[in-house]
């Protein structure tokens, strides 16, 4: 065998060796020097003893965890990885569980986590692909969309795309003409990615776009419009109830003391509160008035146990829509 092609197979071996090691075994799975050497054979890599421990220590210096063992339980293992096995559960359970995801792409990545552990933790990864009767999208181009928008919002350049809503049996129907915007930020809220931005239509206000909803995306060679102010995007979430677009307005609740958590899980520790008497507390917020049904849906959870005193434009508007309800229940046919 010439001396280049023996140089070539040492190192050949030894990132086959990493790579038998890496997939096949772990703390609780080992194998042995002559189960290393049938594998390399299985890649056409002939190995002798000596060359492999050359290899292992040279991979340990590198700073690959491998244990070897000696005696009755002698073999080899990788201890350790970049990412712990409840690590990547839990990565797998939020692939698994997202509406963002179709089921093929859940299957997909959850395929490809698994490459970080070995074979053997692989499996207790797949336990679940989606979960079951999980609403997912069903728009394959959202992944190319987000990379649009992301190298749009990196570059400060427009995008132009289509925007479509689904018909009652599940086909997308486009909206009438390209619609173009200035992109800020991605947010994932409500389970569902959308993008912020100010439509050229309407620029005077931020506009939110639901991504899988978006089709062709494009980067228009022009630059944004300046967002303006200190933009906030944890305070404009707050405010933006399901997502919806349009002007912000203070509203001051009367909410009883038990719903405190309630409100600190939907605006946080730094809600606006203050004590009202021994049994409430005032709530003032920022709420999205051009399209409040989405805020009075959050506010109807609490049933009596929360009132609207200012702007009083808006309690009317929060009992009008209640009414409405009613009458619409009482006089199904």
């Amino acid at each position: 065998m010439a001396e280049s092609e023996k140089n070539s197979i040492s190192r050949l071996r030894i990132l086959y060796l990493y790579k038998i090691l890496y997939e096949n075994t772990d703390e609780d799975h080992k194998i042995t020097m002559p189960e290393i050497i049938e594998m390399l054979g299985k890649y056409g890599i002939p190995a002798a003893r000596k060359g492999i421990y050359d290899d292992i220590e040279a991979l340990q210096k590198f700073g690959v965890d491998i244990i070897v063992s000696k005696g009755y339980h002698s073999g080899y293992c990788v201890a350790s990885r970049e990412f712990q096995l409840p690590e990547l559960k839990l990565l797998a359970d939020e692939v698994s569980s997202s509406k963002f995801l179709t089921e093929r792409k859940s299957r997909e990545l959850i395929q490809k986590l698994g490459m970080l552990a070995s074979k053997y933790e692989a499996k207790q990864m797949q336990r679940q692909v989606y979960v079951a009767n999980r609403v997912k999208t069903m728009n394959e181009q959202i992944y190319i969309n987000v990379d649009a928008l992301q190298r749009a919002i990196a570059a400060k350049k427009k995008v132009s795309f289509s925007y479509f809503d689904y018909d009652v049996r599940g086909r997308k129907k486009y909206r009438e003409g390209k619609r173009s915007c200035s992109p800020y930020a991605l947010t994932y809220s409500n389970e569902q990615y959308y993008l912020i931005s100010r439509y050229d239509k309407r620029p005077e206000i931020l506009t939110n776009f639901r991504v899988d909803r978006m089709d062709s995306v494009q980067i228009i060679d022009e630059k944004v419009i300046p967002i303006g102010g200190d933009f906030n995007l944890a305070d404009y979430l707050k405010k933006s109830f399901q997502m919806f677009s349009g002007h912000s307005s203070k509203v001051t609740l009367r909410m009883e003391n038990e719903l405190v958590n309630a409100v600190i899980d939907r605006f946080g520790k730094s809600a606006d509160m203050t004590a009202y008497d021994d049994d409430h507390f005032l709530l003032t917020v920022d709420v999205n008035t051009d399209q409040p049904i989405p805020f009075f849906s959050w506010l109807f959870l609490f049933g009596t146990k929360s009132e609207i005193l200012q702007p009083v434009e808006l309690r009317e508007q929060y009992i009008e829509t209640l009414k409405a309800i009613a009458d619409k229940q009482n006089n199904i046919d």
